[in-house]
């Protein structure tokens, strides 16, 4: 995994078409502005597991692995703060 530093208005370019920008930051959480062409899908890691799972489609290991990597991660956030809520 490529592990890159930015700021807030700042932006990574993907294959020359995709860019993501930090548009905000609040405390541990970010929010990223995403411009792609219209046939590149974007989702977050959740809705597209979710979506796989739906359609019936394998899911491989190394996604599997950051899903529970993620849930352990939410769990801890929950406990931590329990009134806190995400915005989307």
């Amino acid at each position: 995994m490529l592990v890159l530093t930015r700021k807030k208005n700042q932006t990574i370019v993907i294959n020359n078409e995709i860019l993501l920008t930090v548009v905000d930051i609040r405390g541990d959480k970010i929010r990223l502005g995403v411009q792609a062409p219209e046939n590149v899908v974007v989702d977050r890691f959740e809705i597209h597991l979710a979506k796989q799972r739906q359609r019936g489609l394998p899911i491989n290991q190394e996604l599997l692995d950051i899903e529970k990597r993620n849930d352990s991660l939410t769990e801890s956030d929950n406990t931590e703060n329990p009134e806190e809520t995400d915005e989307n």
